[in-house]
């Protein structure tokens, strides 16, 4: 069994007996400054109840707790110091962590190639992406969604809009078929909906038919297709998990046009404010005990 920390860690940290207690999964732990409250606690939560459990710690920071910290049977993964980026939000780091566990846990072979494919396809489409987010006007809220990785992919999408534009575009993701669901109430108005469409079948269907839908019954909201055959069109040969980071830049690229057009510090849009940080702070660990 394996879990997989990160910005959500938390999860395991409110709870650790509950993923840890009899069991010896392997606990893969990404973070950019690799010191935040959760990747402590997770690593603290490791010592006192499965101390032998196997880690892989990938971090862009070297001289930081999930670079040191790798317990008995643990590797550290350390991504090269440009990587470490300084603005608030995730960028590069997210997309460079992302790929390297892709590189790491890829079984289908060719992962070099996969690696390079993926930086091959980015040097194209990113003066595209750019040109698209320059000439998008900010919304009244945004939404992403997608089928299987790039559900998760939305997921971060969304966060990025957030974070970047101080929370005054308030952003939702959702599964392509989940957010029929009830959450397709979040759209009003002047919303721009994002769907990530995926190179596998029958999930292009579906993501196909929504945006269809949306369209049909929002007609002042603003519809684009990201992906294989979309308005912004996104090749991704080797699967929907490959191409998330690619899709991912395009809210990158969005968040950081609109947080400048907002008049926002873009590498820190709470400053000032004391409210949000680039490491979360202010978090108590409490001890964990066998």
């Amino acid at each position: 069994a394996a879990i997989c920390t990160g910005p959500r860690a938390g999860v395991l940290v409110a709870r650790p007996a509950a993923y840890l207690s009899g069991r010896r999964p392997l606990v893969v732990s990404f973070g950019r400054s690799g010191n935040s409250a959760e990747s402590v606690g997770t690593l603290d939560a490791l010592d006192a109840l499965a101390p032998d459990a196997p880690r892989l710690n990938i971090t862009c920071n070297g001289d930081s707790a999930l670079a040191r910290r790798t317990g008995a049977n643990g590797h550290a993964l350390i991504l090269p110091a440009a990587t470490h980026d300084a603005g608030f939000a995730m960028t590069s780091s997210l997309t460079t962590m992302l790929l390297s566990a892709l590189a790491i846990f890829d079984r289908s072979g060719g992962r070099p190639g996969k690696v390079a494919a993926a930086a091959s396809e980015a040097r194209v489409l990113l003066p595209r992406l750019t040109k698209a987010a320059l000439a998008a006007p900010v919304p009244q809220r945004i939404v992403f969604v997608g089928s299987g990785p790039l559900a998760f992919a939305a997921r971060e999408s969304a966060l990025k809009v957030m974070e970047l534009t101080g929370g005054q575009v308030p952003a939702l993701w959702d599964s392509s078929l989940g957010f029929r669901h009830g959450p397709k109430s979040f759209v009003r108005g002047d919303t721009a909906i994002v769907v990530l469409t995926s190179p596998d079948h029958p999930a292009a269907s579906y993501d196909a038919d929504l945006a269809t839908e949306l369209r049909q019954q929002f007609p002042a909201a603003r519809v684009i297709t990201l992906g294989p055959d979309g308005d912004l069109p996104v090749a991704m040969p080797n699967g929907a998990a490959w191409g998330a980071p690619l899709v991912v830049a395009y809210a990158q690229l969005l968040a950081v046009v609109w947080s400048a057009a907002l008049g926002l510090n873009v590498d820190d849009p709470f400053a000032g404010q004391g409210t949000l940080s680039r490491v979360v702070s202010g978090v108590k660990l409490y001890p964990v005990t066998a």
